[in-house]
């Protein structure tokens, strides 16, 4: 036989298999398990694309608004060509920063003193300002404050605690916290720019303080200390913001104020306020450390030294042309809900900035305040209040009494005064109060002894120490 004659045979058979089994069921489920599983993976392809895609969007859309808001809110000079170029030549920064300014223009600074927005786990929840949080709402504290802070042009706090929902408590006497909601209660109160340099912003760990920030970041607020400080744009005028935590380091923080001061005059700041978290609870006069400290920041630069902790009022020294507010005592403070002293202020001082720098024409507005509404009633319902008629008399004396204990560098005493119009758009070159409005002790003084009693729900644990 031709064995060519077989080859049209065996392909014939060979392409009857393939038929039969193409034709077979086991061939057809087999296929449609295949035609199955391609679907699948194509499908769990194209979705694992898309997520990414939508991620990717997301992270685009996220990074895009924060870089818009850290922009607007520290405004690090990036627009401008004339800041700065570095810190190590403090006139060139002057000078840069200075030509900007084409007109006069007047800033009206708050600035108060320890908000404690939470409680101690310790502490009885029913008079807690938490349980005032949950029935009253982030309005309720700031309500009769919010007036002042809303026609100044910004408004400055101490933010003492911690916004978070670490359990990791650290081991000290007193631990602040409360949820992130609660930096509304700043917000809504025309508070900008808090700082975060004090013993209780590490209450519960790292963790805390990193949570604490990004609370404060969601909702708005400028928030500066330790080695981060800020620049904020205000009215067209850059405001240097410089927190510096001494408790336990003193005059070892020396170096940290004057590398944050030339840190925020190189990033083109124009007015430069330094805030200590410093002294001794309780007393009444500023220690050696807060003299020394305030008045190298002056020389440094700042044109304003406000400092808190000590948790009543201490006075105030003018240095330079430039003013050093030892002590603004609590305010919004969740620490304790009957101090024995509940006096406290809002320090306000409106500056002028023209071509030539920051004058020093000193207008300042010293209103007088208690830190609850309830204070007659004696106890703190955590709603700070400005003090009317005797009471800010006193108040005000007592400013200007504890103003006259400190051994100032120039032998001047500071006054208090209170224009009781609360005009904080007003300078020395704008409409003046009459004297009936401002409130002036001169010679008044406090017989208020309530701030020499120690307080024993004062936190005296500084473990949180940097």
């Amino acid at each position: 036989m031709n064995p060519k004659s077989k080859r049209p045979q065996g392909k014939t058979s060979t392409s009857r298999r393939k038929n039969i089994y193409r034709k077979s069921k086991y061939y057809q489920e087999r296929r449609q398990k295949l035609l199955i599983a391609a679907g699948i993976g194509i499908f769990v392809l194209v979705f694992i694309l898309l997520l990414a895609g939508i991620r990717g969007c997301s992270n685009y859309i996220h990074s895009r608004k924060t870089a818009s808001k850290n922009a607007v809110s520290m405004n690090v000079s990036s627009d401008s060509s004339k800041s700065a170029s570095s810190a190590s030549d403090p006139s060139e920064s002057d000078t840069a920063s200075d030509s900007t300014v084409d007109s006069p223009v007047s800033l009206t600074l708050s600035v108060v003193g320890d908000c404690t927005l939470g409680t101690d786990e310790t502490f009885d929840y029913d008079t807690s300002l938490n349980a005032y949080y949950e029935n009253y709402g982030a309005d309720y504290f700031m309500q009769n404050v919010k007036s002042i802070f809303s026609a100044d042009d910004l408004t400055i706090a101490n933010f003492e605690g911690t916004l978070t929902d670490s359990t990791e408590r650290e081991d000290k006497t007193f631990a602040f916290k409360a949820p992130a909601s609660y930096a509304s209660i700043l917000t809504n109160g025309s508070v900008e720019a808090v700082n975060t340099a004090n013993n209780h912003s590490h209450d519960y760990g790292d963790q805390s303080f990193e949570d604490t920030l990004t609370a404060l970041d969601n909702a708005g607020i400028v928030h500066f200390g330790y080695d981060e400080t800020a620049v904020m744009d205000v009215k067209g005028i850059k405001v240097g913001l410089v927190g510096i935590y001494e408790l336990y380091d003193h005059l070892e923080r020396e170096q940290q104020l004057k590398d944050n001061i030339a840190k925020v005059k190189a990033d083109g700041a124009q007015l430069i306020v330094v805030i200590f978290h410093w002294g001794n609870e309780t007393e009444t006069v500023p220690d050696s450390n807060q003299t020394t400290l305030g008045r190298i920041a002056i020389d440094e630069g700042a044109d304003l030294v406000c400092g808190h902790h000590p948790h009543v009022l201490q006075g105030i020294e003018t240095y330079k042309g430039r003013n050093i507010v030892y002590s603004l005592g609590n305010f919004c403070f969740g620490g304790n809900s009957s101090p024995s002293d509940m006096d406290t202020m809002i320090y306000q001082q409106t500056f002028t900035i023209d071509a030539d720098g920051v004058k020093k024409d000193n207008v300042t507005n010293i209103i007088p305040c208690s830190i609850s509404s309830a204070a007659y009633d004696g106890y703190n319902n955590y709603q700070p209040t400005p003090a009317e008629g005797d009471e800010a008399t006193r108040i005000l004396g007592k400013i200007t009494e504890r103003s006259s204990w400190i051994s100032t560098a120039e032998g001047s005493t500071f006054t208090a005064k209170y224009n009781s119009n609360n005009d904080s758009q007003s300078s020395s070159a704008d409409t003046a109060a009459s004297d009936s409005d401002i409130v002036d002790m001169n010679s008044s003084a406090s017989n208020d002894t309530d701030a020499e009693t120690y307080d024993e729900s004062y936190d005296t644990d500084n473990s949180d120490a940097e």
